[in-house]
């Protein structure tokens, strides 16, 4: 079996960035409109009023102060709040394929390698824009790259579940270079109309280079110690939108076709999973939470973050110890991890080791040690 290592990260920001004030400045509208609407159903009890947003609530529940979004007009438009994005024809790259390509060419440069030096593209992310064919073999036919790619999705866990495919396809043979790439559009899946959600996400992708150390050209990067992937069924984040809805004869509400979850039981029952997950793995590696320098967790709320990290060291963790990323990148689902890691890696010495760990609904867990190689 061969060793395999990420030899290369990259990322993809949009220009467009919407801070808290902005957010809450177009909800308030929107809220104020909606229940004057419906002021006769809200006064006899048919429907509930829409609670009002704030800046001081969206802090003080996620950490979170902003996030880039692909379209910010269409976002802060209270008579839309959803990002405008121009129908492209087949004959042009897909919106995904082309913030992929950016992130994957960044990555490739720092491993040091070229596009046809891959041999397989995984993307993995928490929505897709189509069914078929795979964004993945598109990315790789755009790209110029060699073999196979295929598409897969665990929501906020895309990310760590398409690094142990990667990593097993390497480590067993079927390829030598793969990319995994996490296209997040998550602000095309956001339900911006209510307070409890318009501010949890944000638009980013990532990509990491994973291939054999033997035939790493970069100078530094990081040996793939071991994978782990947990998933436990659970309905508390979900989202229902599919291709048998226009199938179904009963009515959907609009909301159940975006993201939805109950926060506290996600919290209260994630947490734990996640904390339980890195420590047991460490002892698969004769390794205890003394011997992490990194933690580069899911960016998905500040508070679950800094449980997490506080239960696996048993202490509160130095900010290098756990780099937050969220306050301004807001949660990227599967990427959000991966951007943690591509910031806050290049600084850690050889023999430095970290932890690369997502989490989300299913729930799904994932999680990579990793450790800071000169090759």
């Amino acid at each position: 079996m061969h060793k395999v290592a990420i030899t290369g990260s990259g990322l993809w920001t949009p220009s467009d960035f919407i801070s808290n004030e902005e957010l809450v400045a177009s909800l308030t509208v929107a809220v104020e409109a909606w229940n004057l609407e419906h002021a006769d159903e809200i006064a006899a009890g048919g429907v509930d009023e829409r609670d009002p947003p704030s800046v001081r609530f969206i802090e003080k529940a996620s950490g979170i102060e902003g996030r880039y979004v692909i379209d910010k007009e269409g976002v802060l438009d209270p008579k839309r709040l959803r990002p405008h994005l121009p129908t492209r024809s087949e004959d042009e790259d897909s919106i995904q394929c082309e913030i992929s390509l950016i992130a994957i060419r960044e990555a490739l440069a720092q491993a040091g390698r070229e596009p046809g030096d891959v041999d397989a593209v995984l993307v993995a992310c928490s929505n897709l824009q189509r069914a078929y064919p795979a964004v993945a073999v598109e990315v790789q036919n755009a790209l110029g790259a060699k073999g196979w790619g295929y598409d897969l999705n665990v929501a906020c866990s895309s990310a760590t579940f398409g690094l142990q495919a990667a990593v097993d396809a390497v480590r067993g043979g079927s390829a030598r270079c793969v990319v995994v790439v996490n296209p997040e559009l998550t602000s095309c899946h956001t339900n911006f109309e209510l307070r409890d959600y318009h501010f949890i996400f944000g638009d980013a992708a990532t990509a990491v280079v994973v291939e054999r150390v033997e035939d790493a050209r970069a100078e530094h990067g990081f040996e793939v110690l071991g994978t782990r992937l947990s998933t436990q069924f659970s309905n508390n984040i979900r989202n229902d939108f599919g291709f048998m809805n226009r199938s179904e004869d009963g009515e959907r509400h609009p909301h159940e076709l975006v993201f939805r979850q109950r926060g506290r039981h996600v919290f209260r029952e994630v947490c734990p999973l996640v904390a339980e997950l890195i420590v047991s793995h460490l002892a698969e590696h004769r390794l205890t939470p003394e011997d992490l320098d990194r933690m580069w967790l899911h960016q998905a709320n500040l508070g679950m973050n800094q449980l997490i990290a506080r239960t696996v060291l048993g202490r509160d963790p130095e900010p290098a110890e756990s780099p937050v990323i969220l306050d301004e990148y807001a949660n990227t689902s599967s990427a959000g991890s991966v951007i943690a890691f591509h910031k806050f890696s290049a600084d850690l010495p050889d023999g430095a080791l970290g932890v690369l760990c997502s989490f989300g609904a299913g729930y799904s867990i994932g999680s990579a040690l990793l450790r800071r190689v000169r090759f």
